[in-house]
């Protein structure tokens, strides 16, 4: 039985006095969740979520990674650098990543490498646009984009990252998937996991990404391979991230 995750993506928001009220408000009222919950936040932040969340059942982790373990990289963050702070997550392959810094899957690939190598987990994510999704391009994008970075993980490897799928579409857009578009895709995630390692594809995390919610959170729950939300603004309100916490 794959436990349920829920995983905050602050994205570039946040202060250390904003920082402090919200997970000083997630101390509060998380109680013993009955899922994992993490939270991804800007670089220089890590110190402080090091600071006020050890010791509670929230991990804490990056946004990005870089593919190189040192060297002349400016403003490039290692792995390592991550790991010094106690992360225990990384995201690789955001569809803003994707978008705006020109990542290829080939990238995302080997990032997710450089965070395993790290003894992080990544957070590996995928999805398609909205003129490939009305393409019915979907399966073929997403597949692509999964493919590239099993192809680069051994075997053993395969159990040892989360998948979050983001219909770019859906995010911001006032677009919806229903939980069954979403099951859809994250099925047949699975299923090209399970062509990799058949064992591990039982048991890697399939996380939702496309605007979960307080109100929508439940329903995209109870779909049978959505094992949790990577959650974008819902994150930042400790009383929205707190129902997605108990939704699931």
């Amino acid at each position: 039985m794959r436990r349920k995750f829920i995983a905050g993506n602050w994205k570039m928001n946040g202060s250390l006095a904003a920082n402090a009220i919200l997970l000083n408000g997630l101390k509060a009222e998380i109680g013993r969740p009955a899922c994992a919950v993490a939270v991804c936040v800007p670089a220089p932040y890590l110190a402080q979520c090091r600071e006020e969340l050890t010791g509670s059942p929230v991990a804490w982790g990056g946004q990005d990674v870089s593919v190189h373990e040192s060297g002349a990289y400016t403003g490039e963050v290692s792995g390592a650098m991550l790991a010094d702070f106690g992360s225990r997550y990384v995201i690789v392959g955001h569809s803003e990543r994707r978008t705006y810094h020109g990542e290829s899957n080939e990238l995302v690939a080997q990032k997710t490498v450089s965070a395993l190598k790290a003894g992080l987990i990544p957070i590996v994510c995928v999805g398609e646009s909205l003129a490939e999704r009305e393409a019915g391009r979907t399966d073929a994008v997403v597949g692509a984009q999964i493919d590239a970075v099993l192809s680069m993980l051994d075997v053993g490897d395969v159990g040892k990252i989360v998948i979050a799928y983001e219909p770019v579409w859906a995010i911001g857009t006032g677009k919806t998937a229903t939980p069954q578009m979403a099951q859809d895709v994250h099925a047949m995630l699975r299923s090209r996991l399970a062509m990799k390692n058949a064992d591990a594809a039982e048991t890697v995390q399939i996380l939702y990404g496309g605007s979960m919610k307080p109100d929508n959170a439940r329903d995209l729950l109870a779909m049978p391979d959505i094992d949790g939300g990577l959650i974008g603004g819902a994150a930042l309100k400790a009383a929205d991230f707190l129902a997605i916490i108990k939704a699931a």
